[in-house]
């Protein structure tokens, strides 16, 4: 990356990193369980909800417990379960047509970060009625308060309930808006396990390694603090340690609390402290083939890891150290290979592949080059790449390619 650009991406960065303490973060009240769920309709005064979900979520039955909590507080409710795996402004603008129609005042979503993210979206249309997803999108471009959001996450992996952004797709021009302002992060949070009971091995996997690129993405960044460090060095530990026995036993109800906790944490940290290139590269996966996010984060993040180099030694190895992977006596360089080992030792108990299929050879330039326009400058990373330097990543993680 050229000089002085690299120098205005540090500058930006140290100045939203200064900024921090005045800027209004906030958390989601915390809610146990679906039963409880009656004292948020109340003191929100709710009348009917708009509930937003996927396909999956409603065949499942999930919707079941909250639905006959509805109707024992008398709280009406319509249901938009077209949600897709990388939601997109079609999905957010049926939406509101159903919110707009049957006069919601509240927004539930129940399922993974793509319904979750939809109803944010949702709920800042319903503020800025004559903006466009594509017009919200960016940094801080909404203010208003948003009506009572309810997230309730049936998988441990997105921490979309705790944190400022909503990534939408445009399937039209094949690009991912990301929208960052403070009013996106829920009023509440549902953090029930027992919702989560029926999610499949592969989606556990996943979105628990997304869990995991969360806390690691937020930790080894330069936008730190003393709070997001501990948040995601706890996540790192709860992960490797729940993990494997939730992918191998999707009803230990220890193991799915632990999880749900770890990736309500990572999701802490990076909101304030961000990520990096693995979810920009992934990002750009998701918009121009569907590539699942956290499939696109687990693969992309050992190959990030290993290009960030000794900057990053130091860090991954507390990371390897809370992990549980390296011991005191592993220098920083040892500990940082064996942690990168580790994540690669992970995704393959997991079952998640190296590579990826469906790249073009012919769309990493534009990839990289959206890649770069999201990460550069907001993204504290460790070390700066332009978008030349990003296309490696593309070429990394594609089936056809060799590169590692």
């Amino acid at each position: 990356m050229i000089f002085f650009k690299a120098a205005w991406c540090r500058v930006f960065q140290a100045s939203f990193r200064a900024a921090l303490p005045i800027l209004p973060y906030r958390e989601p009240e915390i809610v146990p369980t679906c039963a409880e769920l009656d004292r948020v309709f109340l003191k929100e005064n709710v009348e009917k909800v708009l509930i937003v979900a996927d396909k999956g979520v409603r065949n499942a039955g999930i919707l079941d417990p909250i639905e006959a909590v509805l109707a024992k507080c008398g709280v009406g409710s319509v249901v938009y379960d077209e949600t897709r795996p990388n939601p997109t402004v079609e999905n957010v603008e049926e939406a509101l047509s159903l919110y707009l129609k049957n006069g919601c005042n509240a927004l539930m979503a129940v399922g993974g970060g793509s319904p979750i993210d939809c109803a944010k979206a949702v709920g800042a249309r319903v503020v800025y009625p004559k903006k466009s997803v594509g017009k919200l999108k960016g940094l801080l471009r909404v203010w208003r308060r948003l009506p009572p959001l309810i997230a309730v996450p049936t998988t441990a992996g997105t921490g979309s309930e705790t944190t400022v952004a909503a990534v939408i797709v445009d399937a039209e021009k094949r690009h991912k808006y990301t929208i960052l302002s403070f009013p996106l992060i829920p009023t509440y949070a549902v953090l029930d396990p027992e919702l989560t009971f029926s999610l499949p091995p592969s989606l556990t996997a996943t979105t628990g390694i997304d869990a995991l690129v969360h806390a690691v993405e937020a930790y080894i960044g330069r936008s730190t603090t003393k709070e997001t460090r501990r948040l995601a060095l706890e996540a790192t530990k709860l992960i490797f340690e729940n993990l494997e026995t939730a992918f191998n036993d999707g009803k230990n109800r220890d193991a799915r609390e632990k999880m749900l906790r770890a990736a309500h944490m990572a999701g802490l940290a990076f909101s304030k402290s961000y990520v990096g290139y693995v979810h920009a590269v992934a990002h750009t996966l998701g918009g121009y083939y569907g590539t699942p996010h956290g499939l696109a984060n687990a693969v992309i993040t050992p190959y990030v890891l290993d290009a960030y180099g000794a900057g990053v030694y130091r860090k991954l190895r507390s990371l390897a150290l809370a992990a549980g992977v390296a011991s005191l006596q592993d220098d920083a360089k040892d500990a940082a290979e064996k942690f990168v080992a580790a994540i690669r030792n992970l995704n393959a108990k997991l079952g998640i592949p190296e590579k990826l299929a469906g790249i073009k050879k012919e769309d990493v330039p534009a990839m990289a080059r959206l890649a770069s326009k999201e990460a550069n400058p907001l993204y504290p990373v460790p070390k700066l790449f332009d978008a030349k330097e990003l296309e490696r990543f593309y070429y990394c993680v594609a089936d056809w390619c060799d590169e590692r």
